[in-house]
């Protein structure tokens, strides 16, 4: 597996792992009509755009399947967390979730956060979304919750924030009694 800067591209085959992904990942948590309305072509022309913009997007690419994780990342959208990074997407295709891929993007992420100068970033997650304990698995803190209305539905979303950037080889490790910093409960997707 290749983690790797999105090219323009990838655009078609990142469109294709998040439409999937998010039908996999919020049935059930977003109304019915907004996952069977999503449209391959409309994330295309949005994650062309994306890429072609200032934000990081890096990209799970398997040889031989193509692009299999994308995550995307920039600076932090909520002025509660002015200054900081924030990790907008983490996808995995289903069948390829498990196996690490999240863990490694993740990684590459908040690489490149450390290396754009951040101290620290933020994803935001929807409170009922199961990958919340993958973000605490890789040392995410609990930091914030919110409401947003999203498709004319109040959906509760929790904020975790790695601060200071941690070293990306550390992500998952437990933590012992000895070590400072944000990790425990190892694991990770």
């Amino acid at each position: 597996m290749r983690y790797r800067v999105a090219r323009a591209d990838d655009a078609a085959a990142i469109a294709s792992v998040y439409v999937e992904t998010w039908r996999a990942t919020y049935a059930g948590l977003v109304p019915d009509p907004v996952l069977s309305g999503m449209s391959e072509s409309k994330q295309r022309r949005h994650w062309a755009a994306q890429i072609a913009s200032s934000d990081t997007v890096m990209v799970a690419d398997f040889p031989g399947c193509g692009v299999v994780g994308v995550g995307s990342c920039g600076l932090c959208r909520d002025w509660r967390f002015a200054g900081a990074g924030e990790i907008y997407t983490l996808y995995v295709s289903p069948d390829w979730q498990s196996q690490g891929h999240g863990r490694e993007l993740l990684g590459a992420m908040l690489r490149a956060m450390r290396t754009a100068g951040f101290d620290a970033a933020i994803l935001w997650v929807l409170e009922r979304n199961p990958s919340r304990f993958f973000y605490e698995a890789m040392g995410g803190s609990r930091v914030a919750v919110r409401e947003e209305r999203l498709w004319n539905t109040i959906l509760p979303e929790v904020a975790y924030q790695w601060r200071p950037l941690p070293e990306p080889l550390l992500l998952g490790r437990t933590r012992t009694r000895q070590e400072d910093g944000p990790f425990h409960n190892g694991g990770g997707s």
